[in-house]
């Protein structure tokens, strides 16, 4: 049996390490601390197909979603294909979603006039509002959750072996090491932004890429159980995910949120929100560029996430019990 040796235990390697034993490999994951704590658990918890255009990408993100479906099934993991709604309150985001509309209907997505998305979640602001559009294929998961219980799965039904508070210090093929101790494998992969930067650095230097921090929010659990419906998007998120490219007059909003929200654009904010099994609402976020980032929130990105939150829903419990930045 070949042998394969896995670097971080966050989603990219867990996905990594269950990829290789589907193949056959005897798979052993490295991971500097005792659980995973980075990235990996600091997100909405959102399989997002909506956000990839048609073809290689959107093939990709809907075959993640059956994994994941598959995976959280089998393993006990909550999970909830509620699907998302983008919402519209000037006419410039309407046109915009009746022109995705007009390229994405295959994938079953519906517009939806103002009484109808009500109907899909009764905390949307009815103020304004000119409609929606419903997608079915997004599904949330508990990112805190998942990434906790999906190394015990990958254990029990393939034998995936995780060795935990071990940082590698040196990769020598086929070896990898970690201060004095060696282990030696067929393929290695490395699946962790912090031990490719320390392990390649001249590579990760050289590569075209940045770090993001992101600025996110936990509401408390809302009253009787209450769901909010499909994961919630204001009209800012269409200037964010690739797909939404598509749609001819998107520039025109663009113009126009430029003119309307130049603070929220210059911390790269678009407000979403979701809910977890435990009826918790995450909420975010913003994006800051750069290689190196201040580790501590700013109250005030936060407080222009809330207010911009509160111009498309309003929910029973909007306490905040946790920020966090990832």
């Amino acid at each position: 049996m070949p042998k394969a040796i896995v670097i971080g235990a966050g989603i990219v390697g867990l996905a990594t390490a269950r990829a290789l034993a589907v193949k056959g490999y005897q798979v052993t994951v490295i991971e500097r601390t005792s659980r995973a704590v980075g990235a990996s658990i600091r997100n909405f918890g959102m399989v997002w197909p909506i956000g990839q255009p048609d073809g290689v990408l959107y093939d990709r993100a809907m075959r993640s979603r059956s994994i994941w479906i598959d995976l959280c099934t089998e393993a006990g993991i909550w999970f909830d294909p509620v699907g998302s709604l983008h919402l519209a309150y000037h006419s410039e985001e309407w046109q915009v979603l009746e022109e995705l509309q007009a390229v994405y209907g295959h994938r079953q997505t519906r517009l939806l006039d103002a009484a109808a998305v009500r109907s899909h979640s009764p905390f949307v602001q009815p103020n304004g509002l000119m409609g929606g559009w419903y997608s079915p294929t997004e599904t949330i998961v508990d990112p805190r959750q998942a990434i906790a219980l999906i190394p015990g799965w990958l254990e029990g039904k393939y034998g995936v072996k995780f060795i935990w508070d071990k940082a590698v210090t040196d990769i020598a093929y086929p070896a990898v090491y970690a201060g004095k101790e060696v282990w030696e494998a067929d393929r290695l992969f490395v699946c962790s932004g912090a031990d490719f930067e320390t392990l390649y650095p001249e590579l990760f230097r050289e590569a075209p890429i940045t770090k993001c921090k992101l600025q996110m929010m936990r509401m408390g659990g809302q009253p009787n159980e209450q769901r909010i419906g499909p994961a919630l998007c204001g009209g800012l998120s269409l200037a964010h995910y690739t797909s939404f490219r598509a749609a001819p007059s998107l520039d025109l909003l663009k113009k126009k949120f430029d003119q309307d929200y130049p603070e929220l654009l210059k911390w790269g904010i678009h407000v979403m929100v979701s809910q977890n099994q435990s009826g918790e609402l995450t909420v975010g976020d913003s994006h800051e560029y750069g290689p190196t980032h201040d580790p501590f929130d700013r109250q005030y990105i936060n407080q222009l996430i809330l207010g911009y939150l509160t111009q498309f829903a309003r929910f029973p419990n909007e306490q905040v019990i946790e920020t966090w930045n990832g």
